[in-house]
Parts: C-alpha cells; structure tokens; sequence
C-alpha cells in the first residue's frame, strides 16, 4: 500500500478519477502544488472527458493515475478502467486504485461502525471497524447477517437490494479528502489490470459439446 505523497515523490504527478458514486469525481496533483478538482453527475463515458475539457487537461500530462475500483457503479468504474487501460497503452505509466469503503474508514470511521454498499444477489459488501478501531478485511455478508452496531452506508451511492432495518444513515463520499488530511494515508495499491472491485473471481457455466445426431426415424 502507497499514500498519495509517496506517489507524488516517485511520479511528480497523479490524475485521479473517481466514478463509484454518481457523481464523478476528478482531481489533478501535483508535488508542491494545491490540488486542482472538478466533478459532475453525468454518465461516465461521457462525464470523464467533460472534466478532463474542464479543467484544460490532458491524460498524456499525468505521470501516474489513479482510480476508485470499487464497491460502486460497475459501469462507471469500468468505463474508467478501460480508458486507463488505453492511455497506458499508449505510454506506459503506472496506475493506481483504492477503495470506495476503505476511504469512508479513514474519513468517517469509528470503532463499532460497519460500512456497506450494495454487492446486489440480495447481498452487502462490508467493512466493520472494531472496538480497537481497527477495520476488518472488505468481506460480501448475505442480507439479514449484517453485524451489530451502527451501519453506514456512503452518500450518492445507488442500492438495489432492499435496505436492512433500522435503515442505515449516510455519511459524505468525498475524494477531495486524499488531497487534504489523507496525503500520508496508505490508500493505493498497484493495479496492474484496473477493473472494477469483485469480491470474488467470476464463475461461468461450463458448456460441453456434442455432436450434432440426426433425430431418430419416426415410427
């Protein structure tokens, strides 16, 4: 894990997309520089590159990106994620992702908080904080096996799982937070293949051929 600092040092400049929520966030920072945001809600495929023309930047400026992989919008984290992948393309820069949750641990975090977003299959993803103050690995809990305590879920985030009761209280999803009080926080870790967050490898139907046997003779 790396910390936005320990970015800028190595790369000198970092290109931050955030389409989890939606509203889509960007942020351009630099070493020595205040950092530059810009948002909109809009649909990502077209959202992203309203931003980039907003705040008069090219991706080829960026010496590192960085990008939200999730919990979130699929779409929107996906539409990111393959534009990284053709950027990088291009001209070979690293990329960076955190964590949707784990950004809501270090900015509204608590002991005895648990912090989920909807994984649909009538299921949560989940991220508890202990009595110590310590968060617990992101883990995929059934609806109806949520944990005690207080739960929380981030703002602008769309749910189509039925809600659990009480209903959770929202809390602010703000990006902007890695450029402030979060510079030294280990957030980032090295995505070699950015996609979106699942939590566990996608299974699929195994299909076995057969020859084609013409229908028996009617009788």
């Amino acid at each position: 894990m790396q910390s936005l600092n320990t970015i800028l040092y190595a790369h000198q400049s970092l290109l931050l997309i955030d389409a989890s929520s939606q509203t889509i966030h960007l942020g351009w920072l630099q070493r020595g520089q205040p950092a530059q945001w810009s948002r909109i809600e809009q649909e990502a495929g077209t959202g992203l590159y309203a931003l980039l023309e907003k705040i008069a930047l090219s991706p080829n400026d960026a010496g590192a990106f960085a990008y939200c992989e999730g919990p979130g919008s699929i779409l929107g984290i996906r539409t990111v994620a393959a534009a990284l992948r053709t950027w990088t393309a291009l001209t070979s820069r690293p990329i960076f992702s955190y964590r949707s949750l784990d950004l809501l641990v270090h900015t509204e975090g608590r002991p005895g908080a648990t912090f989920i977003f909807d994984a649909r299959r009538r299921s949560w993803h989940a991220v508890s904080i202990d009595a110590h103050g310590v968060a617990e690995p992101l883990q995929r809990i059934p609806e109806g096996q949520l944990p005690p305590g207080d739960l929380l879920m981030p703002q602008g985030f769309r749910t189509w799982t039925a809600l659990p009761t009480p209903t959770p209280a929202t809390v602010p999803y703000n990006p902007t937070r890695i450029a402030g009080d979060l510079t030294d926080t280990d957030l980032f870790s090295v995505s070699s293949d950015p996609d979106a967050f699942q939590p566990e490898p996608p299974s699929y139907a195994r299909w076995s051929p057969q020859v084609h046997q013409a229908p028996p003779p009617k009788s």
